[in-house]
């Protein structure tokens, strides 16, 4: 059974696994994976954007149709992305500020928490949407949250259209750029980098940031001797 998790996790990160398991778990697999990413913690390693965008890719290789398309794979996984995101919402809502109490474990880093709180707080309700392009901190923010109680009118807006936002972008991307380039599943490798490039470019320019803005406000030795 480990060895089984274990191969489904390695599929996860190689592009033909990846193409594998789309194939033959179609949009009920895609389903299961964004929801466990956007509803638990245990989802923060798990890479959302490279699999819609793999899977619109290969469904213009399998020549899906749009209108199929939209109700088959773009509504179903719409669904589990705002499903996933309202248990991410009421577990931070239910428990709080225990979250940040709470130990670090394999599938818990108070870090990650961190990021998204800091997130939170510096885009406000727009981070509901926003956070959907950003790895860890779109599984993280939903808690963060619910343990803000944000009122959920206004989080349930938000999240509806972020939800339809990215996983449209990312699965009807997939599928006009499977559509418009031929042969692009033999460059798959170069997609995923590309986009794995593109969605922690954010946080990297954030960290960076954040770090000269702190070194700027710590006095120097020579200052803080006179």
């Amino acid at each position: 059974m480990l060895d089984s998790f274990f191969h489904f996790l390695r599929s996860l990160f190689d592009p033909e696994g990846l193409k594998d398991l789309i194939r033959n778990g179609g949009p009920a697999l895609i389903c299961g994976i964004v929801f466990v990413e956007t509803g638990f913690f245990v989802g923060f390693f798990l890479p959302g954007d490279s699999l819609l965008i793999t899977a619109g890719i290969f469904a213009a290789a399998a020549s899906v149709t749009l209108p199929s398309l939209l109700l088959r794979w773009l509504l179903p996984v719409i669904a589990c992305a705002i499903i996933g995101d309202q248990v991410g919402y009421w577990i931070g809502r239910s428990a709080g500020a225990a979250l940040y109490k709470r130990e670090d474990s394999f599938f818990f880093r108070k870090s990650h928490l961190q990021r998204a709180h800091d997130f939170y707080e510096k885009f406000g309700g727009r981070a509901v949407i926003l956070a959907r392009f950003v790895p860890v901190v779109r599984t993280f923010c939903p808690p963060v949250a619910g343990a803000a109680k944000m009122t959920y009118a206004k989080y349930l807006l938000f999240d509806i259209f972020g939800g339809a936002f990215w996983v449209t972008a990312t699965i009807l991307g997939g599928f006009m750029l499977g559509r418009s380039v031929p042969n692009i599943g033999k460059y798959i490798h170069v997609v995923i980098a590309v986009v794995v490039l593109l969605s922690v470019l954010p946080a990297v320019i954030g960290i960076l940031k954040s770090r000269k803005a702190s070194a700027e406000t710590t006095p120097s030795p020579s200052g803080s001797a006179r």
